[in-house]
């Protein structure tokens, strides 16, 4: 699986370029719903878990640049300005009462946000979900951005290299109902068991989406298993969150970490090697292929087992059976690439 990771990244990370966020005006007519061509405008809206951090941003900026290479969307995007599941699901009533074409979340809580995709199923609209999952929804595809697998193992990987294949480290996490992130979570523990003997994963917390927070949670398990080697962030808060903990300790070179950051709120962790690799996507690509699916479905066309959305991303396999759209392949993004990356 190394070996095929290795390979994955090294192929990910030379094809991987940011799709540009500029993008100009829809020429729409907002009330008919047409465009100046006369052809309908779809409006597809985006409900991130939280607004205003660079991973979701950059998302949207892909989304943008989707809308505007379409020609036949509108896209609108709004999220809570904290990682909460009841502000999160206030946006999607908001949504359903626009009655837009298609509704996509990545839901803070997907248990909670199933009954409000099935209300708009239930008002006509078309849902999905990107990003993070609720599978026990009506949603009509899951825009995943990797496999849970590559994403687990790849981290596991980039920290066990830094530690030498042994020791213990510690994972601070962020939602505690992320569907995403606890898939990833589990990847690591049983990945770790089976592949890493001599290393051991030996708590897990969780600081929501808040960076100090997890330097916070980062210092005291440090403080409190003090022969601790390595420290997973494992959202795009915590991983710069956990970096910054070893800075301040003192620890570059002893404690190690990695996580899943955005490239340059990672970069001066990864100049300075508190963290010796992010582990991500091309984010703004995960934005332009979730805009992409949300036309494809407002539409009816059926999704094919490998699409041709773009330039950039001429071959997005499509499983049928988990109705799940898959970007690609994990990347490790490091101190040798990071400039590739403009968010």
């Amino acid at each position: 699986m190394r070996s095929r990771l290795a390979l994955a990244i090294a192929i990910t990370t030379t094809a991987a370029l940011a799709v540009s966020g500029c993008t100009k005006k829809n020429d729409n007519d907002t009330a008919s719903g047409t465009s100046s061509g006369g052809t309908k405008t779809y409006k597809v809206a985006f409900v991130p878990k939280l607004q205003g951090v660079p991973y979701f941003e950059a998302m949207n900026a892909g989304g943008k640049a989707a809308a505007a290479a379409l020609g036949n969307v509108e896209w609108l995007y709004q999220g809570p300005t904290q990682a909460d599941a009841a502000a999160q699901a206030d946006i999607v009533r908001s949504y359903i009462q626009q009655k837009v074409d298609t509704l996509i979340v990545a839901p803070n809580d997907p248990d909670s946000m199933a009954p409000l995709l099935q209300q708009a199923k239930d008002a006509g609209i078309h849902v999905a979900t990107a990003d993070t999952d609720a599978p026990n929804s009506v949603r009509e595809v899951f825009v995943n951005q990797a496999t849970a697998e590559g994403i687990g193992q790849g981290l596991t990987d980039s920290l066990l290299k830094a530690m030498g294949g042994k020791g213990k480290y510690a994972i601070v996490s962020c939602g505690q109902t992320a569907e995403n992130l606890n898939s990833w979570i589990k990847v690591q523990q049983e990945y770790t068991k089976t592949k890493y003997p001599d290393a051991s994963i030996v708590d897990v917390v969780y600081a929501g989406e808040d960076q100090a927070k997890a330097t916070q949670m980062a210092t005291d398990l440090m403080n409190a298993h003090p022969d601790l080697t390595g420290l997973v962030g494992e959202c795009t808060s915590s991983a710069p969150g956990v970096a910054q903990a070893v800075k301040d300790a003192g620890k570059i070179g002893k404690v190690f970490t990695v996580g899943l950051g955005t490239p340059q709120a990672m970069k001066p962790y990864l100049t300075d090697k508190s963290s010796t690799a992010a582990i991500l996507w091309d984010v703004q690509n995960l934005g332009y292929l979730t805009a992409w699916a949300g036309a494809q479905i407002a539409e009816g066309k059926p999704l094919q087992a490998s699409n041709n959305v773009s330039d950039k991303l001429p071959a997005v396999a499509y499983d049928a059976s988990s109705k799940m759209l898959l970007l690609g392949p994990a990347l490790a993004i490091t101190d040798q690439n990071v400039d590739q990356f403009n968010y």
